[in-house]
């Protein structure tokens, strides 16, 4: 018996019959056939079921939550953010922070930008550490930052579009594979339970203008009465990797909740047919692996799942390609790549740029590309939305792209369209700006004596303690070098006969920075009238105004002094103390005299021999700037000519 045949003489019993609590167990039963069809994620059976129940009046919080999702994931925005609105205004407290996720995003969809936000910040507001969230918050800007990003695009017509579903476009030889729905009988049992729409196959169709090909199926052997859709070629043409549905011996298998899984399988070209169709053994009974791309050495096999230890509804991972045919480990790509939502359809390019789809990063709504430069096979690069008019409000997937042409293909469900899905060409005429790269410039010198350091070397190390790159500083003690500002960085310099410095640079927004380095000897040469603050690079002793004891934050600078006699027994010291300008010469020259003793003492205090120490008070007779009697100078300049000085006597 066929489903409308049991809708049917569901809905002729309900009209008969008269019995109050019968008719209510009947709604229930409807309840439970949706719920069926939902949890199996046969949407649009549910939508039907879902839309009568209300039609009579009844409804629940569960019932609202299931039938916007149902719109949502066959994106039905404009149903969805109805149904969704309702939701929050009748049962917001029985709304969990993804309801308020996909009600932003269907209103995101549908241009209302402002509501939107309104929604997302309530998301926000329920999460604690959702990275969507993160995302949001960090940036709140994300609209300016994608209009900055779009307009890089010519599109182009696609000649094999259909009136059904034209999708997941790879390139094979002069043409491309896609997976399409045009022409599987529109026979019941072979359509597609997610959304009714018929199985899909693969379709080849050569794009090269001097010799058009008709759309022909890909392989009978390929091809079979459930879906194969996204497939990628190695450069060669010989191998094929697709989606299918989980089949086995001409049969389809379904999980133990009911579920039809998705799977990788691989074939070879043998005489001009596909044959050793295998599925790969990573796949599983119990959740979905689809959606392959190969790295530029055709060693990784990129693709999209929900398995065990996915962060959100599904994550892109990867796995390695052994020599020996056999497969590695499954790997996620983490958390800067993957959120909470669905990240699918990846494609990587020849100069290891990831493209995917996503509707958790910051976008334009539903499905947008988003792309991101591999470096270093790390996945912690900044994911960029790839702008107008490749992205739209609508969904906008299975993006592929040649480097070398500046051409590729994505596919759209967005409603100028000619069917559900349709893909469009385009030609890129200016690069997305992927890498941030950040001009770095500086001198090095001699911190005691001010010379530039001729030759002296500048390392980058990265937060791995890995050195990135180098360079040395030229005849003026110069350099400059680039650095990926998407990463910390140290920055060291160091030459013979120096102490080395860095200092560590963080991410940054790729503005020019100068950073200069003052490098201190590892060795110091001292003699007579030679004053140790400069040469222990001591900070200047300062006092308080009108006063003459030791300042607090002094003592450490005054206890390297006592530290370098104490190594030297021989070492004697004078004290050389100084004012600044403002009160009487007579009791300035008294002031400096009683700071040299204070700083005496102190060195006495703490074990230094007093005949190895003199002082003496200089007043405001040795200024260090122009801050003499009647020139007006901030308390910060009068400062700098209260100090001491430490000379060398023996």
């Amino acid at each position: 018996m066929t489903q409308k045949s049991i809708l049917f003489i569901v809905f002729m019993f309900c009209l008969v019959s008269v019995d109050c609590a019968a008719q209510q167990a009947k709604e229930d039963r409807l309840v439970t056939k949706a719920n069926e069809s939902y949890d199996n994620f046969s949407f649009s059976p549910a939508i039907d079921i879902y839309k009568r129940i209300l039609d009579k009046g009844y409804v629940s919080a569960d019932l609202l939550k299931k039938l916007g999702n149902s719109y949502y994931f066959n994106a039905d925005y404009d149903a969805a953010a109805d149904t969704y609105k309702r939701l929050v205004d009748e049962y917001e407290s029985s709304v969990t922070p993804e309801y308020f996720f996909r009600y932003s995003q269907t209103l995101k969809t549908l241009g209302d930008y402002e509501n939107s936000n309104v929604f997302m910040s309530k998301f926000i507001e329920a999460t604690t550490d959702d990275k969507r969230a993160k995302a949001f918050k960090s940036e709140k800007d994300y609209l300016d930052e994608i209009e900055g990003n779009s307009g890089r695009y010519d599109l182009e017509t696609f000649d094999y579009n259909s009136s059904y579903s034209d999708f997941a476009p790879s390139f094979y030889k002069e043409g491309v594979i896609f997976s399409s729905d045009r022409d599987t009988g529109n026979l019941a049992r072979y359509r597609h339970t997610w959304n009714s729409k018929d199985f899909l196959d693969l379709y080849k169709v050569n794009t090269d203008s001097a010799s058009m090909d008709y759309v022909t199926k890909l392989g009978d052997k390929l091809n079979t009465r459930l879906h194969e859709s996204t497939s990628i070629t190695t450069k060669d043409g010989s191998t094929i990797y697709f989606t299918r549905n989980n089949f086995k011996e001409g049969k389809y298998v379904k999980d133990g909740e009911g579920v039809i899984r998705l799977k990788i399988f691989k074939a070879t070209l043998e005489d001009g047919v596909w044959s050793n169709i295998t599925e790969l053994p990573f796949n599983s009974d119990t959740y979905s692996v689809a959606h392959p791309a190969l790295s530029p050495d055709e060693k990784t096999i990129y693709f999209a799942s929900d398995m065990p230890g996915t962060l959100g509804e599904s994550d892109i991972f990867k796995v390695s390609i052994n020599e020996d045919g056999t497969y590695g480990t499954p790997e996620n790509l983490g958390g800067a790549i993957n959120t909470e939502a669905r990240e699918t359809f990846p494609f990587m390019t020849s100069e290891e740029v990831l493209y995917m789809s996503s509707d958790g990063h910051p976008g334009l709504g539903g499905l947008d590309i988003f792309a991101t430069k591999i470096s270093n096979k790390k996945y912690d690069r900044p994911i960029f939305n790839v702008g107008r008019p490749v992205n739209s409000k609508m969904d906008d997937f299975t993006f592929i792209f040649n480097e070398d042409t500046r051409k590729g293909y994505f596919a759209s469900n967005r409603t100028e369209g000619m069917g559900a899905d349709d893909i469009y060409g385009f030609v890129e005429h200016t690069p997305l700006q992927l890498e941030c790269v950040q001009e770095i410039t500086g001198t090095v010198r001699d911190k005691i004596s001010n010379k530039v350091l001729v030759g002296a070397t500048i390392k980058v190390i990265d937060e791995n303690n890995e050195e990135i790159l180098s360079t040395i500083t030229d005849s003026e003690g110069k350099y400059s070098l680039s650095l990926d500002c998407n990463q910390g960085n140290f920055v060291r310099a160091l030459t013979q006969g120096y102490v080395p410095a860095e200092e560590y640079l963080q991410k940054s927004d790729a503005k020019p920075k100068i950073v200069d380095f003052y490098l201190e000897r590892d060795t110091i040469t001292a003699g007579f009238g030679d004053d140790l603050a400069k040469l222990l690079q001591l900070s200047t002793i300062y006092f308080d105004f009108d006063k003459y004891n030791i300042r607090i934050d002094s003592e450490v600078e005054v206890e390297k002094v006592i530290a370098a006699m104490e190594k030297y027994p021989s070492l004697k010291i004078k004290v050389n103390a100084h004012t600044d300008s403002r009160g009487k010469d007579s009791y300035n020259l008294w002031l400096s005299q009683k700071r040299a003793e204070s700083t005496v003492n102190y060195m006495i205090a703490n074990g230094i021999a007093a005949e190895r120490l003199q002082g003496e008070g200089f007043g405001e007779t040795k200024l260090v700037n122009q801050c003499a009697n009647g020139i007006k100078c901030s308390k910060e300049d009068h400062e700098l000519n209260r100090r001491s000085e430490f000379i060398i006597m023996e």
